[in-house]
This record gives structure tokens, sequence and C-alpha cells, in this order.
């Protein structure tokens, strides 16, 4: 029975603490021996609270049957990725100088998992600072795809999605700059939301104005991403883009009710330039076709103008430098080659270059609503092959059906890094699986603000697939 609680929704496990059918101890202890099993092949995780754990389990079963208020996720295990900050809780940003750090306050999306009675299970992994679109650092080593060892599980929030992916915690909080949280969701079958500028409120970041990183959830399923949501949302003094948003119902509003009539979907395959997988092309057309068959309609939209990872990277890099350039120079020998080549790619930056790539972030976001006042969702693939190498390098070269190509961002993943600097909400849903059976997702891209009807879009699609009765037998 215990494995059989790991592979239930945090929807299904509400259910069945509501109505006193299984405690909160029963599912804390199933998860924590899930985790401690299946931590040396996976390596999810930089930090194990299987004790706190427990304990926050026995409290929230007393509530349970004293008949307490009882909060949204009450009982619920989720894990945080090892960037966020939690009160208490050794937070190392994937990083050796860090390894010892505790912070002494949550952060905005973690106080609010813990208000709505979510009990932390551990700290999932990320790559120094969540910097590249692969998890593994010098501090813990790699961590392996969910449904392959040989394998990627993307990045940088790999932890996350490989915990949910397993069966090990239903819900998990990850992070997203440039597609760490879709990116790490499309390689391993799970859903992965960037939810719009401001609805979750980012209280770590140091430019709130010109932030383009997120405070994401990561889940099996679409209604457990709403409840995260609904969980997560709404306004706080730390973040101005979140001041004025109201209040949204993502769990009812998101529910997969009616079908897509009258709903216009402008899709592309790639980018101009960009090379595809022949199954991943595949995947993506079963999924057109799904959606046709909901009553959307499908109209293909130009890839021109989407070229923008020199402009992500300019403002990107141009920010780790200011953060890290300090600690690259105290403790240069605690960490990677790959991440201070990426601090020293930012010395070629300048302040015109900077800026010029701002104005270009405008010109992008305008692009973006010119596209989505004729649709109401535009659909690419989030990935353009399905997971890389374990060992792959991230200036090393991608191979997609036989031809080698030079840079691993512009060539994998092209179609997340605009929304992050857009703004719009961008989800990754699985739709189908490579010839290598590894997992092959989808991004549907919303209206600005529109998170819920984005995730309604998404619910219905899902609904239309059986992909959920699917586990990973690497983890069986």
């Amino acid at each position: 029975m215990s494995d059989e609680l790991c592979f239930l929704s945090a929807r299904e496990l509400r259910a069945k603490i509501i109505s006193r059918e299984v405690s909160p101890v029963e599912i804390m202890r199933a998860v924590v021996a899930r985790a401690e099993r299946m931590q040396p092949e996976l390596n999810c995780f930089i930090t194990l609270c299987g004790d706190q754990a427990m304990t926050e389990a026995r409290e929230a079963e007393r509530a349970v049957m004293t008949g307490g208020p009882l909060g949204l996720l009450h009982g619920i295990p989720y894990t945080v990725k090892d960037i966020v900050n939690i009160r208490g809780v050794r937070t190392t940003f994937g990083s050796i100088p860090y390894k010892d750090n505790i912070p002494d306050h949550d952060a905005v999306a973690v106080a609010r998992m813990r208000r709505a009675g979510a009990i932390l299970l551990g700290k999932t992994t990320t790559p120094e600072f969540g910097t590249k679109c692969l998890t593994d650092s010098p501090l813990f080593g790699r961590t392996r795809n969910a449904w392959n060892g040989d394998r990627s599980s993307g990045g940088s929030s790999g932890g996350a999605a490989v915990a949910v992916a397993s069966g090990i915690a239903p819900l998990a909080i990850a992070t997203d700059g440039g597609g760490s949280t879709r990116i790490p969701a499309a390689c391993n079958g799970v859903v992965g939301l960037k939810q719009s500028n401001g609805v979750i409120p980012h209280s770590q970041v140091q430019d709130a104005f010109g932030n383009q990183t997120y405070v994401t959830p990561m889940t099996r399923t679409v209604a457990d991403t709403a409840l995260m949501m609904q969980a997560m949302s709404g306004e706080d003094d730390s973040d101005p883009w979140s001041i004025g948003i109201p209040p949204g119902n993502f769990v009812d509003g998101s529910a997969a009710r009616g079908d897509l009539r009258g709903c216009r979907i402008g899709f592309c395959l790639a980018p101009s330039g960009r090379r595809v997988s022949a199954d991943v092309a595949a995947a993506f057309r079963g999924a057109l076709a799904r959606f046709e068959s909901l009553g959307a309609g499908i109209e293909e939209m130009s890839g021109e103008g989407f070229e923008i990872e020199p402009i992500w990277r300019a403002i990107n890099h141009t920010a780790w430098r200011a953060r890290f350039e300090k600690l690259a120079a105290d403790h240069g020998g605690e960490l990677s080659e790959t991440f201070l080549k990426q601090l020293a790619l930012a010395e070629k930056v300048s302040g015109v270059d900077y800026q010029q790539a701002m104005f270009d972030r405008t010109s992008l976001f305008r692009r973006v609503q010119a596209l989505l006042q004729r649709f109401d969702v535009l659909a690419m693939p989030t990935i353009t092959r399905t997971a890389l190498p374990i060992d792959q390098d991230l200036f090393g070269t991608i191979e997609i059906d036989g031809k080698v190509l030079e840079g691993v961002r512009q060539n994998w993943f092209p179609w997340t890094m605009p929304f992050n600097m857009t703004g719009h909400p961008a989800v990754s849903l699985s739709c189908g699986f490579g010839v290598d059976g590894l997992p092959i997702g989808i991004q549907l891209v919303g209206k600005f603000r529109g998170d819920i009807e984005l995730l309604r879009v998404s619910a219905l699609f899902e609904a239309s697939q059986d992909l959920l009765a699917q586990w990973p037998r690497f983890v069986a």
C-alpha cells in the first residue's frame, strides 16, 4: 500500500486526507521511504528532511483527528529546489561555497505552501545558482533522468522534475529563468508551468523590476499545478509586478470542462533556421490533431523574430556577473569551469549592449502581444529533441537526428527563453515519447496574466490522452 500512495496525485491525496481514509503520517512514511530508496540511483536531493517531515505529519494528523481547520494542501508532501530559501533548512544554491548556508526566513512561495499545510520533504538538486539547463554541480554530482539513467534530467530544476516523475512527492517548487522548469518537465514527462510575471511573487530576486526569473510549480497533473498556484499566488510587497493582481480561482477555473470550440491556436515547429528531431515533430503534429479534435482552430505562425538567445544571454550573464563576480574571485577553485565561463562571457557585454538587449526585450514582448491578438494560445515543442546524455557539456555540441550542432541553448530549447523575457505564461505538457522511450513535451503559451485559461486548455489536452497511466520503468 505504501508505494501506491506515492503514485497518487496531490488532489487524490487531499481527498483521502479530508475523508480520513489515509493519514498524513502514512503518506509521509511512504514518500520518505521511497526518497531514501531511490536517492542513491537518481540523486535528485541535496538535503532530505525526513525526521522533520514525520514530525509535521504527526501534527497534521492530529489536526485531522481533532476536526481542526485544514489548509488547501494539508498533509501533502512537497519538495523545494535548493535555490529557494527555507527558514532553518540548508539552502546551498547547488554551490560548494554555500554548502552550509542556512537562511533565517522563508521565500514567499515557501511560506504560502506552509500556510496551506503542505509538508517539506527535502531540497532538490540544482546546478550552481540555477545557471544552466543541466542538473549537475561540484557539490552533488549529476541528477539522472527518471526514465533513463544515462540521460540528463534537464535543468536547472532537474531534481524537482525527477522527484515528481518518479513518485517521490507529487508537488515541487522549482524556478525558471530561461526554461529551467519547462526543460526538465519535458525531459521527465511532467507538468512545468512558468506563470505570468508577478502571479507568484519572487521575494529573493535582486532586480525586481527587470526580473525574468520565476518561482514556479512542478507537478505531474494540471490539477495539481492549479492547487499549487492557488496556494502560492497573490500580491506581496516584495515583488512590484505582483501588486494589484486580483486573486484568481485556479482550482475551479482551470478544471477540464467544456471543449475548445472557438479557441484559436497558432503553432510553429521551430524558429527559423532551427532543427527539430523527427520524433518530436511527429509527437507535436499528433498533439495538434488532438487540439483539433477538441474543437480548436489550428493555424501555422511564422518562426521569424524568435532568434533571441543573444539577447537573453546579454541580460542574464550581465546579471550573473554583477551577482557572482566577487564570489568567483574569492572561491574560484570551488566553482565549476562551466559557471566561470558563463561569468566570463559577460565581460564582453557593455552597458550599451545591455540596454539594447532590454530594448529588444520590449520589442519581443510587443511581437508576442501582437500574435496573441490573433490567437488565444501559441503552441510549439518545448525542446527540440529528447533528454541529452548525462555527461552533456553546456559548451559542447548536441546531436539531432545525426546532425551535430553547435550551441546547446539555441538548438535544444529555443522556444523557452522568449517567454521568460516577455512575461507570458508558458507550460510544458507531456505529449508522447521518442524512439528512445523518453518523454516529449509540448509548450503552450497563453495571454499575459491569462494563466487560468491556459491551465484549462492544458487540462483538456491532458484529459484527451492516457499518458498519465505511464510511469518510468526505471523507477517503478
